[in-house]
């Protein structure tokens, strides 16, 4: 049901808030250059430091401004399950495609604690549920023999995979029987190597620099141009690597506002570029030619 480049969009702040006229020009910009979709409220999105007032509003400021032009994924999970329930209900509301779940993170449940979590929301919300595996972030694996349980639940659809395994990548699509269920690489650097054992697409960060280049690279993978995908996988690869050199979303936020798309604010715990990392990110944006020299 989902496939292709779908961005991970950043939410722009300025003086602390949302600032809504430039998250529209952000949604109409990956629009008009060819993403097949977008997910409010992810880790891209800042989400853990929303309120729950905002996390709302943002869901339901993208599907208005999206018109359903291409599908969104609205960012919803937690380490609650209760809580993740309630903003699931606001997302299908609000008018969302589906709902992006990530791996309940600091309270360290066992597989069959993850297993009831996510069963919990896909069978008390009639919504497409994507799983979001990222034990960097969550301290967490989803482990393949779960989401195979899980993929037999009729609305859970398929899972950003960020755990930076192939071998766990290719366990899941060996075991996963349902025709409807796809596999996304949660890593811009891993999508080709992804898509080569069966995943069908990326939920990117880089694509909120680069839209059009990463649905052509995926785009063409998908419609059997392997030689074109991997040119332009090898071409990317510095960007992708280089919009990961400190905690995402910093490294994408500040290209953003290099390119004068966004101001460059973060709420805290997050914080500004190091001005190290700073000079390395510009290079490679000039080297894009993203940026003028």
């Amino acid at each position: 049901m989902f496939k292709g480049a779908i961005t991970a969009i950043v939410t722009p702040f300025k003086d602390g808030k949302v600032d809504w006229k430039s998250f529209e020009k952000l949604i109409d910009f990956q629009i008009k250059e060819g993403i097949n979709g977008i997910v409010p409220c992810g880790t891209t999105g800042e989400s853990a430091t929303l309120s729950y007032e905002e996390h709302n509003k943002v869901i339901e400021f993208t599907v208005k401004k999206v018109k359903k032009r291409v599908p969104v994924i609205a960012g919803t999970g937690a380490n609650s399950t209760e809580e993740a329930l309630e903003l699931t209900e606001y997302a299908k509301k609000a008018g969302a495609d589906a709902s992006l779940q990530v791996c309940p993170y600091y309270n360290k449940p066992t597989q069959e604690g993850l297993y009831k979590h996510f069963k919990k929301i896909a069978e008390s919300i009639d919504i497409p549920i994507v799983l979001y595996n990222v034990p960097g972030r969550t301290g967490l694996n989803i482990q393949p023999d779960t989401v195979i349980r899980l993929s037999e639940i009729p609305n859970i659809v398929a899972i950003k995979e960020a755990s930076g395994s192939l071998d766990q990548v290719t366990e899941i699509v060996k075991g996963i029987k349902k025709k409807n269920f796809t596999v996304l690489s949660g890593d811009d650097s891993l999508t080709l190597p992804m898509m080569s054992v069966g995943a069908k697409g990326v939920i990117s960060v880089a694509s909120n620099i680069v839209p059009k280049k990463i649905a052509k690279l995926v785009k063409d993978f998908l419609e059997g141009n392997f030689d074109s995908a991997r040119k332009a996988h090898i071409e990317l690869y510095d960007l992708m690597k280089a919009l990961f050199i400190e905690t995402n979303p910093i490294p994408v936020k500040t290209a953003l506002a290099m390119m004068g798309m966004i101001r460059e604010e973060f709420r805290l715990p997050r914080c500004e570029i190091s001005q190290q990392n700073r000079e390395k990110l510009k290079k490679v944006l000039q080297k894009y030619k993203i940026v003028k020299e």
